[in-house]
């Protein structure tokens, strides 16, 4: 399985991935889940997959065809579109044209070929913007309402994000809150797991300040981890009792 999380924050926007991928508990691997393209000062594109992997592979394949190969794969690529709303378009185009061809073999097999792209970035002159592309290559945008989005085992991590992030949540504090959730859905669920990818993307900058792997064995991410946690134990510990101990009775 999958945990993938993208915050669009005024500061800039914020993406983290792990890498695990699962076909039962006795065939664990490892693949990134996260895919960027840059043009410093013109443009810079994330992409995170969730789902069927090799229907997400697939998808990545097709549209990295178009921007290495464009005599042979005429119009837009995702690296000239005018918009990210183009962009996201560009990634639905994709995703149709390898549900259509391998959906129907996969249902005779009664395999998924359920995925789902999140896609960011910003151009140019443009807004930041963030979408999440279905299966069927429709998609959504975060808003000033949700201004973050979630592929994958989102359920654990998502509590925490509800409470803190607002677009006017400051970039560093959003790598935070990215980061604990990542860490709650790590507790409890084993099917997502190290090492996560890590980008961030200061608004109007169409550049990544940060853009790196996260070990088992990080230092700083152990020390968030582990500060949350007593963080926690500590709140819980200061929380007052609703039912109040009483007396023990005897008969």
């Amino acid at each position: 399985m999958t945990y993938c999380v993208g915050l669009m924050l005024d500061e800039g926007m914020v993406f983290l991935s792990d890498t695990r991928t699962n076909a039962g508990l006795d065939n664990i691997s490892r693949y990134r889940k996260m895919f960027t393209w840059e043009v410093p000062g013109e443009r810079a594109i994330v992409a995170l997959t969730a789902g069927n992997l090799a229907i997400t592979q697939a998808v990545m394949s097709t549209l990295q065809e178009a921007i290495d190969n464009p005599e042979t794969e005429p119009g837009d690529c995702i690296l000239s579109a005018p918009s990210m709303f183009r962009v996201a378009e560009l990634m639905g185009e994709a995703m149709q044209k390898v549900q259509h061809k391998y959906q129907d073999t996969l249902e005779q097999r009664k395999e998924s070929s359920s995925a789902s792209i999140m896609v960011g970035g910003q151009r140019k002159g443009g807004a930041q913007r963030l979408f999440l592309v279905y299966a069927a290559g429709n998609f959504i945008e975060a808003t000033e309402d949700t201004p973050y989005l979630q592929i994958g085992e989102h359920k654990y991590g998502k509590p925490i994000l509800d409470r803190v992030i607002t677009p006017e949540t400051p970039i560093a504090d959003g790598v935070k809150a990215a980061l604990l959730s990542m860490d709650s859905t790590l507790r409890s669920n084993l099917s997502v797991g190290m090492p996560l990818d890590l980008a961030v993307l200061p608004e109007g900058s169409c550049h990544f300040s940060e853009h790196r792997r996260i070990d088992a064995e990080d230092a700083g991410f152990k020390a968030l981890s582990d500060a949350w946690s007593q963080a926690l134990r500590e709140a819980f510990a200061d929380m007052p009792n609703i039912v109040h101990r009483t007396a023990k009775q005897t008969f």
